[in-house]
């Protein structure tokens, strides 16, 4: 008898183990608060007021380099925008930057042996003509230091085109990238890294930064009175993802600008250099190929701002929460632009959706349970500068895993910095427990056409500088649009490419993912370290 009871207690006890493994897999049911999803929808939906914020941003006060008077004003405004709304702990934090730029004046021309007004524009941090030269145009391939001695004492005065032409191809494929079924399929599956590459003894070295400095030293000594490039030929990938989607670079006019020097205390040490738009550059490089002289105009006129204090900032701002105030929900975007266009895709997009998501959420009469705090970041176009900044104050250095007070406080951070395109759902940055969230979330959005959670972890923008340290930082999926073919870091980067329904859907819809992770009763997961 006494055998047959500890069988029973045996199967039984199996039996508990079992229940209780099969019922510690199951996922929370997360409580949507309908009636508050369906206000915000409709706020958002039928009183946007996003496209205002963009034009505010992108028209009057674009673009906003780091650093530059612009970015400041920018930020002017939008914390007038804040004080509106009715938001608290309103400010700026600073950090260190270095000299800032703007360009007062531009114009260029060919002149002989025909008149052309040229398509271009200086790179950022380069420096001025010193007023309007005349110079000729001279091709200069230089791609080692044997050919700086072929063209030293060769170069003063002269405008230098350093880069051969390069093919213009017609536009085909595609151009304008709006996620098709192939695409989302790929976004929900999880990639195997590629082999590490071996280093090939035999291949060149020294062509990248150092080059480049090296390159710009030589000019700069023999005294050319200016740079011409044609600017990158290269196919763009959506940045960060690993994913196949590619599309094709439009030339006609398009210039994709880079930054052209140093913000240091070497700022202004390099010579003054424009990207051309690619059939004007190779115009030129026919010409001298056939021995006909080509001259030019040029007028360049830019000046630096001096860091007597720290000119990198981040603007911040708050719904504060209630029953778990000390907790925080983050929600932004990066303010920063390049210089060429007026910065509306690159990211005017991105920061006008994250604050009609707070006048959304005040609109509605929002209590959210934790904090929900914006963040609109400076300096990510140099390298997250804003946000790592951010995240090394008041949360963890990465360098050192040193922990701040409020690490164990913050419970999500949600971005947004892809352009102008409807959001079709959330990357999950590897972390399954948090994919299992969100998949439930989505049920509130679908009829906004969001539909996927993407397992894998992104990058190239500034939710790594929360996940670099740990914390559960997001990013959302977008269709690409003209993102990566006309529009990012180009002269084409302006309002007109913004579409209006997609940024109304897209503040809707990170409006309900904020208010969501601040209402839970836990933090969202994070991922072991």
């Amino acid at each position: 008898m006494k055998r047959l009871v500890r069988g029973w207690m045996s199967i039984i006890g199996l039996f508990c183990l079992l229940a209780a493994t099969v019922y510690a897999q199951q996922p929370v049911i997360e409580r949507l608060d309908d009636a508050m999803i369906a206000r915000i929808k409709d706020e958002g939906l039928r009183r946007s007021q996003v496209m205002d914020h963009v034009s505010w941003l992108s028209d009057v006060y674009g673009p906003r380099l780091t650093g530059s008077p612009t970015i400041k004003q920018a930020s002017e405004w939008a914390q007038k925008k804040f004080r509106e709304w009715g938001l608290a702990n309103i400010h700026e934090e600073t950090w260190m930057f270095g000299k800032g730029w703007s360009l007062e004046r531009f114009s260029a021309h060919m002149i002989e042996p025909q008149v052309q007004p040229l398509i271009g524009y200086p790179k950022s941090w380069t420096p001025g003509t010193q007023g309007l030269v005349t110079a000729d145009v001279v091709y200069a391939p230089l791609r080692s230091e044997a050919d700086f001695e072929k063209y030293r004492g060769k170069l003063r005065g002269r405008v230098v085109l350093v880069q051969p032409a390069r093919a213009v191809r017609m536009l085909e494929g595609r151009l304008i990238l709006r996620m098709d079924e192939n695409d989302m399929k790929e976004a929900e599956t999880t990639p195997i890294p590629p082999a590490r590459a071996v280093d090939d003894p035999d291949a060149p070295r020294g062509r990248g930064a150092m080059w480049q400095r090296r390159l710009q030293e030589f000019l700069l000594a023999e005294g050319v009175a200016a740079v011409f490039d044609r600017g990158s030929d290269s196919d763009t990938s959506p940045g960060g993802s690993n994913l196949s989607w590619v599309t094709q670079r439009t030339d006609g006019g398009t210039i994709f600008v880079q930054s052209g020097g140093p913000r240091d205390e070497r700022a202004g040490q390099v010579p003054p250099t424009v990207t051309l738009a690619v059939e004007h550059y190779n115009r030129m490089i026919r010409i001298l190929e056939k021995g006909v002289p080509v001259k030019v105009e040029l007028d360049i006129r830019a000046r630096f701002h001096d860091e007597t204090a720290p000119n990198g900032f981040n603007l911040i701002a708050e719904i504060p929460g209630t029953d778990l105030a000390s907790e925080i929900v983050m929600i932004g975007a990066h303010f920063d632009s390049h210089h060429a266009g007026t910065g509306a895709t690159d990211n005017a997009t991105g920061s006008a959706a994250m604050m009609e998501v707070m006048r959304i959420l005040k609109a509605v009469g929002a209590k959210p349970r934790r904090t929900i705090r914006i963040a609109l970041w400076g300096g990510e176009e140099q390298g997250l500068l804003g946000s790592r900044a951010y995240v090394r104050q008041h949360f963890a250095d990465s360098s050192t895993m040193e922990r701040k007070p409020d690490y164990d406080k913050l419970a999500a951070y949600f971005n947004i910095d892809n352009g102008t395109g409807m959001i079709r759902g959330i990357w999950a940055e590897g972390n399954p427990g948090a994919g299992r969230i969100f998949s439930q979330w989505i049920e509130a959005v679908r009829d906004l056409g969001v539909t996927m959670v993407g397992p894998r972890s992104v990058g190239a923008t500034d939710h790594v500088a929360f996940e670099a340290v740990g914390l559960p930082g997001f990013q959302f999926i977008q269709d690409r649009l003209e993102y990566n073919s006309r529009t990012h870091h180009s002269n084409m980067d302006v309002v007109d490419r913004v579409q209006r329904d997609e940024m109304v859907q897209m503040a809707a819809v990170a409006a309900v993912f904020a208010y969501q992770a601040a209402m839970r009763d836990e933090k969202l997961p994070r991922k072991e370290r």
